[in-house]
C-alpha cells in the first residue's frame, strides 16, 4: 500500500511537471512572439522617424537655389553649394531613427533589450554605409554621421527606455 501510494504520488508530480514544462514553452514561444512583433513595429517607427524627418528638415531649411539632387552626378556637382545647416536635418533623421528604434524595443519588448537595440544600431549604421557609399557627402560629415548616430545613439535609447520603464 505504501509502495503504490508513492508510486502515484510520483506520476502525479510527473504529470504536474509536464503541464509545468508546457506552461513554461507556451510562454517561452509567446515571448519569442512578442518580440519579433515588437522589433517589427520598433523598425517601421524608426525609419518612419527617419524618412519623417527628412522631410520636415527639407521643409524647414530648403536647399540653396540651383540645387539638384535628382542623381548622383548631380549631387556631386552640387556639394560646393550645400551650406553646413543641410546637413542637420540628415544627421538628426539618422539619430532620431535609431533612437526611436531602441527606446521602443527597450519599452516594450520582455527580454534582451540591449541586444535588438545594438541589432537596430547595426541595421541603421548598415543603411547610413550604404547611403555614404552611394551618394556623395562630404568626408567630416560621413565621419561624424557613422560615429555618432548609430550605435551612441542606440545606447541612449536603450538607456532611457530602461530609465523610464522602471
Amino acid at each position: 500500500m505504501w509502495i503504490k501510494s508513492k508510486i502515484l504520488l510520483i506520476l502525479d508530480q510527473g504529470i504536474l511537471k509536464k503541464k509545468q514544462i508546457i506552461n513554461k514553452l507556451d510562454k517561452f514561444l509567446s515571448m519569442k512572439i512578442r518580440n519579433v512583433v515588437i522589433f517589427f513595429i520598433a523598425l517601421f517607427m524608426g525609419m518612419g522617424v527617419n524618412m519623417g524627418m527628412l522631410f520636415v528638415g527639407s521643409w524647414l531649411i530648403p536647399l540653396p537655389e540651383g540645387v539638384n539632387t535628382s542623381s548622383r552626378e548631380a549631387l556631386k556637382a552640387a556639394l560646393p553649394l550645400l551650406r553646413l545647416q543641410d546637413f542637420i536635418f540628415p544627421f538628426l533623421a539618422h539619430a532620431m531613427g535609431t533612437f526611436t528604434s531602441a527606446f521602443v524595443v527597450t519599452a516594450w519588448a520582455s527580454d534582451k533589450q540591449l541586444r535588438y537595440s545594438l541589432i537596430y544600431g547595426g541595421l541603421f549604421f548598415l543603411g547610413g554605409l550604404a547611403t555614404i557609399v552611394g551618394m556623395p557627402s562630404p568626408v567630416w560629415f560621413s565621419i561624424i554621421d557613422l560615429t555618432l548616430a548609430y550605435f551612441p545613439m542606440a545606447w541612449i535609447g536603450h538607456k532611457m527606455a530602461a530609465k523610464f520603464s522602471k
